[in-house]
């Protein structure tokens, strides 16, 4: 069973740093800008490339930036109570949630 320390970390805030915290909001943000200039290019009639190229794009950021938070979360997770059973279990399952 792990202890209420790792328990309180694990299921805590996303990311514990305040600097973090606002880099991984301005790449979302970012995100949020690059999927608007998307659906204006649809709106637009523009090219399936250029469509398909902004996609891949938005994909990459987004996977990037969901590496950022699972890094933090796999460190919150050794850090604590790697041994515990249950966390491992948990980590395994935020991995398997990264990977899509």
């Amino acid at each position: 069973m792990p202890t209420t320390n790792a328990i309180s970390r694990i299921d805590g805030p996303v990311l514990g740093d305040d600097d973090q915290r606002r880099r991984v909001i301005n790449r979302l943000k970012r995100l949020e800008g690059q999927v608007r200039g998307l659906q204006h290019m649809i709106d637009e009639g523009r090219s399936c490339r250029e469509i398909l190229t902004l996609l891949a794009g938005i994909r990459s950021a987004l996977n990037a930036t969901g590496d950022v938070i699972l890094e933090h979360y796999v460190q919150a997770c050794l850090t604590d109570a790697a041994s515990d059973d249950e966390v491992l279990h948990d980590l395994v399952q935020a991995v398997r949630l990264a990977r899509g």
